[in-house]
This record gives structure tokens, C-alpha cells and sequence, in this order.
């Protein structure tokens, strides 16, 4: 079934008035992905610990498709009570000008609870290529066009490279993938000169010495990788931006269930068995307020639009 036929299918749910959550009825926590990637992880970590804290269980529901809009429509279109969550991330932004007639508000649909995590994206090559930093890449992409993969059209790791070719004055040949794992299997097996993608996914083989980091694409280098330099270290400061993990709920929900669902996750966040899953992962907490995060969607989302409407990105 087309993506927007799947997206019309959904069952239009009406909101009612906001009410604090009941501790005796579990919370829904929509994950827009399937299981087994980052965000489905970190959703997971999550839910695990913040059941204890709030003394309600927590039932995660992953709903994938549609470049996840099928889970943010259910949980856009769910009552505003504060028995359901939705594990966030930056496609909330992304998604507002990648896909048309969503039949819902990508940003504007959704109460901001919290960033949790800040998830750097990198550019990678293999440990045995030629190219060992990004002066030697923008170069070598100046003298024949490289092959790079991404996990997918209008994906974090896509904009990036789309971002990173303007500012570099260079081009690239864009090769998407279905999930970063397979554009790994192909740039070890010398189809692919580059990866750009979600540093987690990486983490271990750059450690391993079978990947090079070329650069991260926060302000500052990556604690997961101390030695892998910045964009900005290299003069492209603004290539720097990196993605992120936390939770929304429906639009309408009450700010008083909002806060509470705020002050227990941050201390799930200082908890040092979720710090150090993180950290395994490539991936640091944060602990940001609601604002911030709504601050966050509104100017990712005008900032992607822009890369969107230049280069005439249309989703897998």
C-alpha cells in the first residue's frame, strides 16, 4: 500500500480535555520505527527505567512506515491525556517538508516533553582508503564525484551530505540505502567511498581500526570518538548538527503532565545504568526543557525545508 494511502487509512481519533495520567492504566509509548535501530533502543531504555519512576507501567507499541509517519499520526491523533508518548526524533522536523498531505502537523501537532540525547552524525571511509581527513576528501570529491551512502532519502545522515556539498563547494554521488547497515556492507566492499550516518552504528569499527572517522558533525568532537575531529575543526562550521532522541505527546496534552513526564525522565537520565548505555551507543544525554525542544523542532524545521526545496529531495 502507497505511504499516503497508509497515512488516510488511519482512523482519525478526537481529542478530549486533559487530564492527568492515572497510575492505575499503563502508558503507550509509540516508537515510529521498527525494532532493533537506535531510536527503537534508546525508546526501550527508556521505558524500561521511567515506568519505575512515574509507578505506571509503560507498553511500547512499535508502529513503522511511511518514513515514520505511521507511528507520529497515531500518536498525533491520540487523546491529549498523558497515557500516551512518542518517541521522538529529528524526522519530526525533516518530515514537515519531506512528505505532503501528512493530514497532520509533524511539529505543530505535538506537546514537546524533552530532548534526551544529542546523536552526532560522521562521515566514514574504510580504514585502508586513501583519504585519511576531510581536506583529503573534499579534494578527492573535487576531482571525481565520490560515491557516499546514507540510510535513505531525506534521512539526518542525506541532509547532512546535501549540507556539507554546498558549504565544500564539492559533489558527491548520493547512493540511499534502506538502513545504514547496508551502505557499511558496501563501502567495505569498495562500492561506496564514504558512509555519512549516525555515529552509533559505527562506534565499535572505528574503534576496531576497520572504519576511518573523517569528522563528526557536532560543534566539538564526539566523547565516543575523542580522536575523529569536527566539521568545524575543519572550517565547516556550519555543517554542524546532530540528531536526536526524546519523547513528545499529543498536542492538548495538559503542561502539568507534561512537567511530570519531564522530571522523570531526566532522572531516568542520571541514572549511571542508562548514562552508560548511551555512552556504549555513541550517544550522550541531554537534559533540555520543553521549550528548548519546541525552539528545536520549529528551527530544524525551516532549516531542512530550505536544503529540501533546493535540492528537490523526495523521500525512499
Amino acid at each position: 500500500m502507497h505511504r499516503r494511502s497508509l497515512l488516510a487509512a488511519l482512523p482519525a481519533l478526537s481529542f478530549a480535555a486533559p487530564a492527568l495520567a492515572q497510575s492505575d492504566r499503563p502508558i503507550r509509548l509509540i516508537v515510529p520505527v521498527a525494532p532493533g535501530g537506535s531510536q527503537d533502543i534508546v525508546a526501550r531504555l527508556f521505558a524500561r527505567h521511567l515506568g519505575p519512576v512515574l509507578g505506571q507501567n509503560i507498553v511500547v507499541e512499535n508502529h513503522p512506515g511511511a518514513g515514520s509517519n505511521i507511528g507520529y499520526a497515531l500518536g498525533a491523533r491520540a487523546r491529549p491525556d498523558g497515557l500516551t508518548l512518542v518517541a521522538g526524533s529529528d524526522s519530526l522536523s525533516i518530515n514537515r517538508s519531506l512528505f505532503r498531505n501528512l493530514g497532520f502537523d509533524p511539529v505543530e501537532d505535538f506537546a514537546p516533553v524533552a530532548q534526551a540525547t544529542s546523536v552526532p552524525q560522521i562521515l566514514v571511509v574504510r580504514a585502508d582508503s586513501p583519504i585519511r581527513d576531510l581536506a583529503g576528501f573534499v579534494a578527492a570529491s573535487r576531482a571525481e564525484p565520490l560515491a557516499v551512502g546514507t540510510p535513505g532519502n531525506g534521512s539526518l545522515s542525506h541532509l547532512l551530505l546535501e549540507v556539507l556539498q554546498q558549504a565544500s563547494e564539492t559533489r558527491v554521488i548520493h547512493a540511499p540505502y534502506r538502513g545504514g547497515a547496508l551502505a557499511l556492507v558496501d563501502l567495505m566492499g569498495g562500492s561506496l567511498q564514504g558512509v555519512m550516518i549516525n555515529i552509533g552504528a559505527i562506534t565499535d569499527r572505528v574503534r576496531a581500526g576497520q572504519l576511518r572517522g573523517i569528522a563528526v558533525s557536532t560543534e566539538s568532537r564526539a566523547a565516543a570518538l575523542p580522536d575523529v575531529p569536527s566539521f568545524a575543526e575543519a572550517g565547516f562550521s556550519g555543517v554542524a548538527v546532530a540528531g536526536w532522541h526524546g519523547l513528545v505527546a499529543p498536542r492538548g496534552t495538559d503542561p502539568a503532565v507534561v512537567a511530570r513526564l519531564h522530571a522523570a525522565l531526566v532522572q531516568v537520565l542520571a541514572l549511571p545504568e542508562v548514562t552508560q548505555r548511551l555512552h556504549a551507543l555513541g550517544i550522550e544525554p541531554v537534559t533540555e526543557p520543553p521549550e528548548a525542544l519546541g525552539e528545536r523542532l520549529r528551527a530544524d524545521a525551516a532549516r531542512w525545508e530550505a536544503v529540501i526545496r533546493r535540492t528537490g529531495m523526495r523521500p525512499d
